[in-house]
């Protein structure tokens, strides 16, 4: 290219292009970065089938953007193709290779025309790898000729808000402000991400289904965050465009279907403001609508929907929370701060997406810093939530104890009064209770003990045996039954006397009481019968060596009433190991071994075989 031509490309760069009043973007060599929409022109294709080609041609058709200071350019909802030319000229010191930032991840597609004639097309509709820089948002790399001058040229559809917040960069200071906004999303979403699961273990902890409407709130809006700033698109569904496409409408009305159930459930709308119950209700349903709608109908129908209702919702909201903050509900007043902050950043956000409000740092991060504000808020409103409960329910149990405290005093009172008119009816009462309880003593006593030798009974003895025997059987275990019978008893009585005889009794009790165990049972069933069940035994020699020390603790000679009195008994055992053996049996096989046992001379034992 010639010097003169050259000349002329930069002065029609610098003093704009015929139909535009806008200068070329001037780069310097000390330039970081630069907004661009101050220095666009735009074109309007409403059919959608303009190319490149008829861009160029209709030059003179483009016209300046309007805006005039550092914010984005927004054309709202619209199914036009939107045609962005923006003239650069470099310094001779100046770099030449720039990137062109498109900071609005959520745009369905994004040509790029390059000066030296490049072509690169990405949107939220292609998986993210087709993007020219692996990046959160749309980054072109622009490439100037050495003379420095050229024009870059962007056709952007998209069915959702149209907002094109365009920045050319210098490489360095673009990596260095993306750590920077990296770092700073990452603090978001891990806060976010610390205050759903904080809020999740108190909805397991308290069940109170508040903290569960939160927790699918903070989701839900993690989720259409995460694909306002790309950061999905990037990181969790790089290879899912169809859902990336619709996580941004579909995120944001479950947040607005959580967040009126929250509402709803926090504030009590339906006991405290029946009124606005209804309309917070209808506003759930509708978002429940506006979530699922995009399936059903055209995309941007359903993000107008979303966005209309979204600012609706913000009014109610804080209509609802006003109320309950002058009525002194608990909670209330942290309440309406939090969703005011959130909700006037929804309202922002709806505004700027109809195209209402202009495209400024503040409109575009609305959402993220209310949410941000919203979310420390809430919790507060959470935890004073947890505290005016605690607070009512320690008032109620003051309450009660006072009430208590009244009703004794009321009760001491008729205390007295009674105690005056039955002071002797009382004396009465008592000394006949005092008559029957030694009656049932004396008949439980009597219905399950000997009243000689206060050994267990034939009644006791069967009870016990029963038990013994069951829990043999369950257990796989072993017990045994030991028939005891004095020798010679019959002679002792009739020539001693009854009374030495009963005493030989006693002192025999005693004795087989002392040779066995507290869990064993020892019973008299006869005149001078006793039988001692043994409960888990190790095996038939355990049985053998009480039956052996029971002989020769019967034989030791005894006092009786100042008299010498030598006696020996007869022992028969009989075991039980499980099956189906009644006690009954195993009463008579004792038995019969104890008649062994006299048979065979007496003063033994013997084994039932």
């Amino acid at each position: 290219m010639s010097r003169i031509a050259a000349l002329i490309l930069l002065l029609t760069c610098l003093f704009g292009q015929a139909g535009s009043s806008v200068a070329a973007v001037r780069l310097m060599s000390d330039t970081r970065s630069v907004s661009l929409a101050p220095h666009v022109l735009v074109l309007e294709d409403p059919t959608g089938t303009m190319s490149l080609a008829d861009a160029q041609r209709r030059a003179g058709e483009f016209k300046p953007s309007g805006v005039r200071d550092d914010t984005a350019i927004n054309f709202g909802y619209s199914s036009s193709a939107w045609w962005l030319r923006i003239d650069l000229a470099a310094e001779p010191g100046a770099p030449r290779d720039w990137l062109l930032d498109v900071a609005f991840p959520t745009l369905d597609s994004v040509e790029f025309f390059g000066p030296g004639g490049e072509r690169l097309a990405t949107g939220d509709r292609l998986p993210f790898t087709a993007r020219p820089l692996l990046h959160r948002n749309f980054v072109f790399p622009v490439h100037l000729d050495e003379n420095g001058v050229g024009s870059a040229w962007l056709r952007i559809v998209s069915e959702g808000t149209l907002t094109v917040p365009l920045r050319l960069w210098g490489h360095a200071a673009f990596w260095q402000d993306s750590l920077v906004s990296y770092a700073m999303l990452s603090v978001y979403f891990g806060m976010l991400l610390a205050l759903a699961l904080y809020n999740l273990l108190l909805w397991l902890s308290l069940r109170d289904v508040n903290y569960l409407s939160y927790v699918m709130f903070a989701i839900s809006m993690a989720v259409g965050q995460l694909s306002l700033n790309g950061l999905g698109n990037q990181f969790l569904w790089p290879g899912w465009p169809a859902w990336g496409n619709l996580a941004f409408s579909g995120g944001f009305a479950a947040t607005g279907l959580f967040g009126a159930l929250f509402t709803r459930g926090f504030l009590e709308t339906r006991r405290n403001l029946p009124r606005l119950d209804g309309a917070i209700i209808g506003l759930a349903g509708l978002f429940a609508v506006c979530a699922v709608a995009p399936l059903l109908v055209p995309y941007r129908l359903a993000a107008i929907l979303t966005s209309l209702t979204g600012v609706t919702f913000s009014v109610v909201a804080v209509a609802a929370g006003l109320r309950c903050w002058r009525a002194g509900q608990p909670g209330a007043r942290i309440f309406l701060l939090a969703w005011t902050a959130l909700l006037v950043g929804v309202v922002v956000v709806g505004l700027r997406n109809l195209n209402l409000l202009p495209t400024t740092f503040f409109s575009f991060y609305a959402i993220q810093i209310g949410s941000a504000i919203e979310m420390v808020l809430l919790s507060f409103a959470l935890a004073e939530r947890i505290n005016d409960l605690q607070r009512e329910k320690d008032a109620a149990r003051s309450e009660a104890l006072t009430t208590r405290q009244e009703l004794i005093a009321t009760l001491q009172r008729s205390e007295t009064d009674l105690e005056r008119r039955v002071a002797a009816r009382t004396a009465e009462l008592e000394a006949l209770n005092a008559r029957l309880r030694e009656n049932e003593r004396q008949l439980q006593a009597l219905a399950h003990t000997d009243p000689l030798t206060g050994l267990a009974n034939r009644l006791l003895l069967d009870a016990r045996l029963e038990q013994s025997m069951q829990h043999a059987r369950r257990s796989h275990g072993q017990i045994a039954l030991l028939m005891v019978d004095l020798d010679e008893f019959k002679s002792i009585n009739d020539s001693r006397g009854h009374a030495i005889g009963d005493e030989v009794l006693r002192a025999t009790a005693e004795r087989l009481r002392a040779a066995v165990r507290e869990v064993d049972t020892v019973a008299r069933v006869g005149g001078d019968e006793f039988v001692v069940v043994l409960t888990a035994l190790g095996g038939a020699s355990d049985a053998e060596r009480l039956a052996e020390k029971l002989v020769e603790e019967i034989r030791e000679p005894m006092r009786v009433l100042g008299m010498p009195i030598e006696c020996s008994a007869s022992v028969g055992v009989a075991l039980f190991g499980g099956g189906e053996l009644t006690s009954a049996e195993l009463m008579r096989r004792a038995d019969l071994a104890m008649y062994a046992a006299k048979e065979a001379g007496r003063n033994c034992y013997r084994m039932f075989a």
